[in-house]
Protein backbone atom coordinates (compact mmCIF):
# COMPACT_ATOMS: atom_id res chain seq x y z
CA UNK A 1 0.00 0.00 0.00
CA UNK A 2 0.90 3.33 -0.96
CA UNK A 3 1.74 6.45 1.64
CA UNK A 4 -1.38 7.36 -0.05
CA UNK A 5 -3.52 4.68 0.71
CA UNK A 6 -2.33 4.64 4.41
CA UNK A 7 -3.65 8.03 4.85
CA UNK A 8 -6.76 7.45 2.47
CA UNK A 9 -7.38 4.77 5.57
CA UNK A 10 -6.49 6.79 8.02
CA UNK A 11 -8.83 9.76 6.67
CA UNK A 12 -12.22 7.72 6.32
CA UNK A 13 -11.97 5.57 9.21
CA UNK A 14 -11.17 9.01 11.61
CA UNK A 15 -14.08 10.78 9.47
CA UNK A 16 -16.77 7.56 9.94
CA UNK A 17 -15.62 7.74 13.82
CA UNK A 18 -16.73 10.64 14.42
CA UNK A 19 -20.34 10.36 14.41
CA UNK A 20 -19.97 7.03 16.37
CA UNK A 21 -21.46 6.17 19.66
CA UNK A 22 -18.14 5.19 20.72
CA UNK A 23 -16.72 8.73 20.59
CA UNK A 24 -19.64 10.14 21.98
CA UNK A 25 -18.95 7.64 24.90
CA UNK A 26 -15.70 8.99 24.83
CA UNK A 27 -16.81 12.56 25.17
CA UNK A 28 -19.40 11.67 27.95
CA UNK A 29 -16.81 9.88 30.10
CA UNK A 30 -14.11 12.55 29.63
CA UNK A 31 -16.75 14.59 31.58
CA UNK A 32 -16.99 12.77 34.56
CA UNK A 33 -13.23 11.17 34.99
CA UNK A 34 -9.68 12.47 33.97
CA UNK A 35 -9.51 13.64 29.99
CA UNK A 36 -6.16 11.35 29.81
CA UNK A 37 -7.75 8.45 31.84
CA UNK A 38 -10.41 7.97 29.11
CA UNK A 39 -7.68 8.76 26.08
CA UNK A 40 -5.52 5.77 27.39
CA UNK A 41 -8.15 3.49 27.66
CA UNK A 42 -10.38 4.28 24.65
CA UNK A 43 -7.00 4.35 22.67
CA UNK A 44 -6.18 0.64 24.07
CA UNK A 45 -9.92 -0.45 23.36
CA UNK A 46 -9.99 0.69 19.54
CA UNK A 47 -6.31 -0.80 19.16
CA UNK A 48 -7.59 -4.63 20.36
CA UNK A 49 -10.23 -3.96 18.10
CA UNK A 50 -8.44 -2.80 14.88
CA UNK A 51 -6.38 -6.12 15.76
CA UNK A 52 -9.64 -8.15 15.52
CA UNK A 53 -10.94 -6.33 12.43
CA UNK A 54 -7.43 -7.08 10.27
CA UNK A 55 -7.98 -10.84 11.42
CA UNK A 56 -11.22 -11.01 10.30
CA UNK A 57 -10.00 -8.98 7.00
CA UNK A 58 -7.66 -11.67 6.26
CA UNK A 59 -10.23 -14.19 6.32
CA UNK A 60 -12.13 -12.58 3.75
CA UNK A 61 -9.19 -12.70 1.05
CA UNK A 62 -9.78 -16.73 1.22
CA UNK A 63 -12.74 -16.33 -0.53
CA UNK A 64 -12.70 -16.31 -4.07
CA UNK A 65 -12.09 -12.68 -6.27
CA UNK A 66 -15.61 -12.64 -7.34
CA UNK A 67 -17.35 -13.70 -3.89
CA UNK A 68 -14.59 -11.64 -2.00
CA UNK A 69 -15.71 -8.31 -4.09
CA UNK A 70 -19.27 -8.77 -3.70
CA UNK A 71 -18.77 -9.07 -0.15
CA UNK A 72 -16.75 -5.73 0.11
CA UNK A 73 -19.05 -4.17 -2.08
CA UNK A 74 -22.61 -4.75 0.33
CA UNK A 75 -20.15 -3.48 3.01
CA UNK A 76 -19.50 -0.49 1.78
CA UNK A 77 -23.16 -0.29 0.51
CA UNK A 78 -24.24 -1.18 4.59
CA UNK A 79 -21.73 1.40 5.77
CA UNK A 80 -23.25 4.18 3.28
CA UNK A 81 -26.64 3.30 4.26
CA UNK A 82 -26.13 3.51 8.05
CA UNK A 83 -24.71 6.85 7.70
CA UNK A 84 -27.40 7.93 5.46
CA UNK A 85 -30.19 6.64 6.95
CA UNK A 86 -29.56 6.36 11.09
CA UNK A 87 -30.45 9.64 12.67
CA UNK A 88 -27.36 10.71 14.12
CA UNK A 89 -29.67 11.65 17.19
CA UNK A 90 -29.69 7.93 18.09
CA UNK A 91 -25.60 7.74 17.79
CA UNK A 92 -25.40 10.45 20.76
CA UNK A 93 -28.49 8.99 22.80
CA UNK A 94 -26.75 5.53 22.89
CA UNK A 95 -22.92 6.96 23.60
CA UNK A 96 -24.70 8.89 26.46
CA UNK A 97 -26.55 6.05 27.92
CA UNK A 98 -23.06 3.66 27.74
CA UNK A 99 -21.32 6.82 30.31
CA UNK A 100 -24.34 7.45 32.53
CA UNK A 101 -22.86 6.38 35.80
CA UNK A 102 -20.26 8.25 37.82
CA UNK A 103 -16.62 6.95 37.26
CA UNK A 104 -14.37 5.49 39.95
CA UNK A 105 -11.84 8.38 41.09
CA UNK A 106 -8.29 6.15 40.67
CA UNK A 107 -6.99 7.09 37.67
CA UNK A 108 -6.42 2.91 36.84
CA UNK A 109 -10.45 2.23 37.35
CA UNK A 110 -11.03 5.67 34.78
CA UNK A 111 -8.33 3.71 32.15
CA UNK A 112 -10.05 0.12 32.30
CA UNK A 113 -13.50 1.66 32.49
CA UNK A 114 -12.84 3.61 29.33
CA UNK A 115 -11.50 0.48 28.11
CA UNK A 116 -14.19 -1.68 28.76
CA UNK A 117 -16.82 0.84 27.33
CA UNK A 118 -15.23 0.80 23.73
CA UNK A 119 -14.00 -2.22 23.97
CA UNK A 120 -17.51 -3.40 23.87
CA UNK A 121 -19.15 -0.76 21.96
CA UNK A 122 -16.60 -1.20 18.91
CA UNK A 123 -17.54 -4.97 18.03
CA UNK A 124 -19.24 -5.66 15.12
CA UNK A 125 -18.77 -1.21 14.57
CA UNK A 126 -18.69 0.37 11.37
CA UNK A 127 -14.82 1.27 11.58
CA UNK A 128 -14.11 -2.50 12.69
CA UNK A 129 -16.29 -3.71 9.34
CA UNK A 130 -14.03 -1.29 7.12
CA UNK A 131 -11.01 -1.72 8.47
CA UNK A 132 -11.81 -5.57 7.70
CA UNK A 133 -13.40 -4.77 4.23
CA UNK A 134 -9.96 -2.72 3.78
CA UNK A 135 -7.76 -5.48 4.51
CA UNK A 136 -9.78 -7.61 2.14
CA UNK A 137 -9.78 -5.01 -0.64
CA UNK A 138 -5.66 -4.16 -0.37
CA UNK A 139 -3.97 -7.01 1.68
CA UNK A 140 -1.99 -4.81 3.74
CA UNK A 141 -3.14 -6.21 6.83
CA UNK A 142 -0.37 -4.24 8.50
CA UNK A 143 -0.53 -0.82 7.09
CA UNK A 144 -4.60 -1.05 7.45
CA UNK A 145 -4.06 -1.83 10.93
CA UNK A 146 -1.42 0.69 11.89
CA UNK A 147 -3.87 3.56 10.15
CA UNK A 148 -6.84 2.40 11.41
CA UNK A 149 -5.96 2.39 14.99
CA UNK A 150 -4.03 6.06 14.19
CA UNK A 151 -7.08 7.34 13.27
CA UNK A 152 -8.80 6.24 16.27
CA UNK A 153 -6.40 7.17 18.45
CA UNK A 154 -6.45 10.40 17.79
CA UNK A 155 -9.90 10.64 17.78
CA UNK A 156 -9.84 9.00 21.32
CA UNK A 157 -7.19 12.05 22.03
CA UNK A 158 -9.59 14.50 20.91
CA UNK A 159 -12.63 13.04 22.06
CA UNK A 160 -11.25 12.83 25.33
CA UNK A 161 -9.95 16.61 25.17
CA UNK A 162 -12.02 18.24 23.23
CA UNK A 163 -14.69 16.57 21.98
CA UNK A 164 -17.70 18.53 23.48
CA UNK A 165 -15.95 22.03 21.52
CA UNK A 166 -15.58 19.96 18.30
CA UNK A 167 -19.69 19.36 18.07
CA UNK A 168 -20.95 22.39 19.03
CA UNK A 169 -18.71 23.38 15.28
CA UNK A 170 -19.18 20.88 13.13
CA UNK A 171 -22.62 19.42 12.37
CA UNK A 172 -22.79 15.72 12.74
CA UNK A 173 -25.42 15.47 10.17
CA UNK A 174 -22.86 17.31 7.57
CA UNK A 175 -19.72 14.90 9.19
CA UNK A 176 -22.35 11.75 8.55
CA UNK A 177 -23.63 12.79 4.93
CA UNK A 178 -19.76 13.00 3.83
CA UNK A 179 -18.64 9.69 4.69
CA UNK A 180 -22.33 7.94 3.66
CA UNK A 181 -21.93 9.56 0.13
CA UNK A 182 -17.97 8.45 0.37
CA UNK A 183 -19.29 4.46 1.14
CA UNK A 184 -21.83 4.97 -1.46
CA UNK A 185 -19.74 5.37 -4.53
CA UNK A 186 -17.53 3.08 -3.13
CA UNK A 187 -19.56 0.41 -3.45
CA UNK A 188 -21.07 1.12 -6.74
CA UNK A 189 -17.93 1.19 -7.96
CA UNK A 190 -17.00 -2.15 -6.48
CA UNK A 191 -20.51 -3.49 -7.67
CA UNK A 192 -19.64 -2.17 -11.04
CA UNK A 193 -15.96 -4.15 -10.99
CA UNK A 194 -17.38 -7.54 -9.69
CA UNK A 195 -20.03 -7.50 -12.79
CA UNK A 196 -17.69 -5.67 -15.44
CA UNK A 197 -14.94 -8.06 -15.00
Amino acid sequence: MSFAGFLGVFALIFVLELPDKTMMATIVMSTKARPRSVAIGASFGYVLQMGLAVGVGGLITLFPHRWKELIIALLFLGGAAYLLFVPEKNEIEVGEKKAQKEYPTKAWREVLTAFTVIFVSEFGDLTQIQAANFVAKTHEPLEVFVGASLALISLAFIGAYGGSYMLRHIPLAKIRLAGGLIFAGLGIYTLVQVFTS
